[in-house]
């Protein structure tokens, strides 16, 4: 059963070992604990549907809660701490693209506004009602989770755009492919929310980003189906799957998807390595990046995500060992670690672990093949019930990430780090701040920022500071001319800064497609772009 407060199931937990607690603490001081608001107080809020009948419209309160937010930091407070004001005024379950067709001719008729909910992970606001105007519908996209077809001969597979992660993988499978594409919410995001959000995995190095993947879709929209062309390559005109990729349903609905695909790998390892600082480290990554190794991810921690990832392992006594056998080799606080991925045949693993072994002993590293790339593939999934554990104890997290090329690296996170903290001096209030570089090209990589903070006993008061720490840190990455996303789409946290990235032509011409395909604007109003 998913949890309605939280992340993923309510049978699996991540517990906090007694020594990370006295770790956090020490850091960030002794939390306040509180108990959630009770399911059934969040339910005697929700107010009396707003909809008209209809057979695949489902009204039920607890499945209008359940599908009310998705997982920022804003949505927890909303939902743990009772401050959720707006809910969907129902919930449609579409199986067919026709039923689709029939929910938005539904809403054209009664000025209906369409959520489309893949699996609710969004972390920026794709899913929150608006506050005012007319009534909304979530759609569901679950039961359209189907393999349409495969071919072996082309590489290519249909799905149902509501199919989740892994559902995806477990019926490529059985064909002997696979997809790759591993976000850390693979568990529960959906095909379609990929998409729609330009989604990157975390073997994105060996499989690509979600765009490459994309072969053709079918979308339903309110000026009728869109079927995008399908090519081995075109050049007739500008490439229409662009639109649709990081469109976040603004422009319909993704019923179908087409996604290359690949053979299973013959073999696939993940190891670790330690730099004894993040300046060395960067250099390193850079040069793999550059020199194009055949290896499926890199993942750099810096050093206070190093040492965070140390005290919550719960392996109190092997990272004391692991300590001390790195200070030996000169690897002391400053240390950092790599998490490294080989993919593919036995002989192309080989060679790229021997290329990379070679960038990361040039540069003062230190392999380690045992446990912690076993574990960390092992536990790649299961951290983010972490959050709800640290939550439950009285400790906020939020993760913010951007792309900034090599040069601007270091000092981006520098800026990043200082516009967090600064952002809570005037309240007292320390902060936790760690990151990694998680996906690299070789122009430049992604940095993907922790920051974890004690909850208030006020849940106002929790959720005014995440504003001001997620608003300064926006504008420190803006300033820097970072992207204002990199894997998490826009929503609405990040809107107010999509007119920075983008000119004011871009904008208008995006405005101008937007109004074309929903002249009406009920394709989730206040996402990603205003139209007015």
């Amino acid at each position: 059963m998913k949890r309605i407060q939280g992340w993923g199931n309510l049978e699996t937990d991540y517990p906090v070992p007694e020594p990370a607690r006295v770790y956090l603490e020490k850091v960030v001081g002794k939390p306040h604990h509180q108990k959630n608001i009770s399911i059934e107080e969040l339910i005697r809020k929700i107010p009396p549907t707003r909809l008209s009948a209809h057979p695949l419209i489902n009204t039920d309160p607890e499945q209008r809660l359940r599908h009310a937010r998705g997982q920022s930091l804003n949505d927890w407070i909303d939902m743990c701490d009772g401050l959720v004001n707006t809910f969907p005024d129902g919930v449609a379950y579409p199986e067919t693209d026709a039923d689709v067709r029939a929910l938005i001719e539904f809403a054209q008729s009664g000025n209906v506004n369409l959520i489309p909910y893949g699996g609710g992970s969004s972390v920026v606001g794709h899913l929150t009602p608006p506050g005012e105007g007319p009534p909304t519908l979530s759609v569901d996209m679950q039961r359209m989770n189907q393999l349409i077809h495969l071919s072996e001969e082309n590489f290519e597979a249909t799905f149902g755009a509501g199919v989740n992660g892994p559902q995806l993988e477990a019926q490529l499978k059985g064909h002997g492919f696979v997809l790759g594409h591993f976000p850390q919410s693979w568990e529960y995001s959906s095909l379609g929310g990929w998409i729609a959000t330009r989604s990157v995995g975390q073997q994105s190095y060996h499989y690509g980003r979600i765009e490459p993947l994309f072969v053709k879709g079918h979308l339903e929209t309110p000026a009728g189906p869109m079927d995008l062309p399908h090519f081995p390559k075109s050049a007739a005109g500008p490439d229409l799957r662009h639109l649709v990729l990081g469109s976040e349903a603004r422009l319909g609905i993704i019923t179908q998807a087409t996604m290359r695909i690949r053979r299973l790998p013959e073999e696939e390892h993940f190891y670790a390595a330690f730099f004894p600082n993040f300046e060395i480290g960067v250099e390193a990554v850079r040069k793999i990046a550059q020199s194009e190794l055949a290896v499926s991810m890199v993942r750099l921690s810096d050093p206070m995500e190093t040492e965070t990832t140390f005290q919550l392992s719960g392996e109190e006594k092997l990272v004391n060992i692991a300590k001390k056998g790195l200070s030996l080799f000169g690897h002391g606080e400053e240390r950092c670690m790599l998490i490294y991925g080989l993919t593919g045949t036995r002989a192309e693993n080989r060679l790229a672990d021997r290329q990379l072994a070679h960038i990361v002993r040039s540069h003062q590293g230190m392999l380690i093949k045992f446990y912690l790339g076993k574990a960390w593939i092992e536990k790649r999934f299961l951290t983010p019930y972490l959050r709800n554990t640290l939550w439950d104890l009285g400790y906020a997290l939020d993760t913010l990430e951007t792309a900034l090329p090599w040069e601007k690296l270091h000092s981006g996170r520098q800026a990043i780090y200082h516009a967090i903290s600064h952002a809570m001096e005037g309240d007292n209030e320390p902060v936790l701040i760690f990151s990694h570089i998680s996906h690299v090209y070789t122009n430049g990589g992604s940095m993907y920022v922790t920051y974890l903070f004690r909850r208030s006993q006020d849940p106002h008061q929790t959720l005014a500071h995440w504003q001001k720490m997620k608003g300064a840190a926006s504008q420190a990455i803006t300033a820097l001319g970072g992207t204002i996303s990199h894997q998490h789409g826009v929503g609405i946290d990040h809107k107010p800064f999509l007119s920075v990235e983008k000119d004011p032509l871009s904008m208008q011409v995006l405005k101008n497609i937007i109004k074309t395909v929903d002249p009406e604007q009920i394709m989730n109003a206040g996402k990603l772009i205003d139209t007015d």
